[in-house]
């Protein structure tokens, strides 16, 4: 360290880096008492003077180089014959009053005298009492103090970080403690940050007595962070967190606050022994849920943005601080929706039906299928039973296929009622997804959203289609096939039979077994070609009935209903 100590009339590099560093009391003292040793003269009362050097002279002013960064200056009255003749590197005693606005050294060519009232700061030394002097200076490492004697205050313990604050410091009035007192030498070493630290606690002592839960205070943003924001309160900080700040989903509090910006807030809670305090914004606007029923009821019809989505649901915001549900199950009629993203995304806006209203709990059910209208809710006004549908198949499953009747709309055909012709191991035997089929309604289940349908009762069979040509009175031919005392039973066509009443007038012939061993092939053959004629031609005697025999009937009765006949001989 050079044993040459260089004041400053504005901080520098230098200074600054040594404000970062924090010295000892004794090397300060020993600085400032080589600068004294170094630029100082004693006269004969002890009063020191400064050797000033005529570096530059103006109109108004003379300029000396008095060991400083910055010059001091003297109005040329302050010299004989109004400094004429006065010469640069002529050197004069000179003493500091201060400093100008312009930032030069103030000098005084008459000995300026400091009063030196020892046992008080002795005393205020001893006490650790706080004391009050001006800075006078920027030196290197810190200031000078003119604290009745010219005291030392380094740069880390002046409360001020840089250079724009320590050059506003010179010339200020301020308050601060000495660390170091040496009379001998006349070195004192103050320290103003203590004080401020103190004040500052002290402050912050009052601050949290005075703050209650539930005032309302002002503050100032000075800081955000991810789960909010802190704010200025005259001396202390609070936090207000982000689910403080609006009644709406805040994602982050830059988004709705900024740095610097005033608030009124309600203090919501105060924890002296943690020096915390929670704020809170949207406590001071009132609760959106207290009044929820007066604007939502169900059944209503509502519009929202969807603000996000989980695996169970999608959250929809109706109004700032209200968000309504839909869950996975309410989103559509026609498929089946596995996750909300399989039709919605957030920022999406969404019609949607209210259908539940909780406000204790804090709840909105919604249901969009709700308002995209129920296709259920005209089925059997549209596919009645027994009514005949077109479709496409959609899924094909072990046990049935499904069709499409409408948009949302499916029914079943069961394998059984695919085919009257064959038996089918899988509907894909006889059906492929997408083929468009007919099919007969047999029943509707609207709350279980099911309805059963067939696909062979379209089928024509060899009933329908002989009942479809006959009626009744005409005259047909038939096979009996079994027979008992009261009744034969005809086989009118493949497939085709009826019962026909026996009388005692009927002939029965004796001896059944004589046609028994027909050949079968042969009588249906028959029968076929003397359906659409008599069986016996007219005039001859009727023979007994015996199975096997081809006879002529009448269909004395037709119930298309049930499929039967019965039939009565021609």
């Amino acid at each position: 360290m050079s044993n040459e100590i260089t004041p400053l009339s504005s901080p520098t590099v230098e200074a600054l880096s040594e404000a970062t560093a924090e010295p000892t009391a004794e090397s300060f003292g020993e600085m400032l008492a080589q600068f004294e040793n170094a630029h100082s003269q004693k006269d004969e009362g002890g009063t020191k003077q400064l050797d000033g050097t005529v570096v530059s002279i103006d109109a108004d002013s003379v300029y000396l180089d008095i060991g400083f960064k910055t010059e001091g200056i003297l109005p040329r009255s302050a010299f004989d014959n109004n400094a004429e003749g006065i010469a640069q590197g002529e050197k004069f005693p000179v003493s500091v009053k201060g400093r100008n606005s312009e930032g030069y050294y103030e000098l005084s060519r008459l000995r300026v005298e400091q009063p030196k009232d020892w046992t008080a700061l002795e005393e205020a030394f001893t006490q650790k009492s706080a004391v009050v002097g001006t800075v006078t200076g920027v030196v290197k490492g810190g200031f000078t103090v003119d604290v009745g004697v010219r005291a030392f205050m380094p740069a880390s313990r002046s409360g001020v970080r840089d250079a724009a604050e320590m050059e506003k410091l010179v010339g200020q009035e301020i308050t601060c403690r000495i660390t170091k007192l040496d009379v001998a030498e006349e070195d004192v070493v103050v320290d103003r940050r203590v004080i401020v630290e103190e004040q500052a606690r002290l402050l912050e002592q009052s601050r949290y007595s005075e703050i209650k839960e539930g005032d309302i205070v002002s503050g100032q943003v000075r800081s955000l962070a991810s789960y909010g924001a802190f704010v200025e309160l005259g001396g202390i900080d609070g936090l207000l967190h982000i689910s403080d700040i609006a009644w709406s989903r805040v994602n982050a509090a830059e988004d709705v606050l900024s740095i610097g910006q005033q608030l009124q807030l309600k203090v919501l809670k105060v924890d002296s022994e943690s020096k915390r305090i929670s704020l809170g914004l949207k406590q001071l606007e009132p609760e959106p849920w207290e009044t929820a029923t007066e604007r939502y009821t169900v059944g209503q019809r509502i519009s929202g943005s969807v603000t996000r989505l989980m695996d169970f649901g999608a959250f929809v915001e109706l109004e700032p601080g209200i968000e309504g549900l839909i869950h996975v199950s309410e989103m559509s009629w026609i498929k089946k929706v596995h996750k909300p993203s399989d039709i919605l995304k957030p920022g999406d806006t969404v019609e949607a039906v209210i259908l539940s209203v909780s406000p204790g709990e804090r709840r909105i059910s919604l249901g969009l299928k709700q308002a995209l209208g129920d296709p259920w809710a005209e089925v059997p006004q549209k596919f009645p039973v027994g009514s005949e549908i077109e479709g496409p198949v959609t899924r094909l499953m072990k046990f049935g296929a499904f069709v499409q009747l409408a948009e949302g709309v499916e029914g079943l055909v069961h394998i059984s009622e695919i085919s009257a012709e064959r038996h089918l191991n899988h509907p894909q035997d006889v059906l492929r997804v997408g083929q468009i089929v007919k099919a007969q309604v047999l029943g509707i289940d609207p709350e279980k959203r099911q309805i059963r349908l067939s696909m062979k009762q379209l089928v024509p069979t060899s009933l329908g289609e002989y009942l479809e040509e006959h009626s009744e009175g005409d005259v047909v031919s038939g096979r009996v096939v079994e027979q008992s005392a009261e009744f034969a039973l005809v086989e009118l066509g493949e497939g085709i039979r009826a019962n026909c009443r026996t009388t005692a007038s009927t002939p029965v012939a004796a001896d059944n077994q004589s046609n028994a061993g027909l050949d079968l092939s042969s009588l249906t053959s028959m029968l076929n070609a003397r359906w659409k004629g008599g069986a016996t031609p007219a005039g001859s005697k009727p023979e007994p009935l015996g199975v096997g025999q081809i006879r002529s009937f009448r269909l004395a009765k037709i119930d298309r209903t049930t499929e039967k006949i019965e039939l009565e001989l021609a």
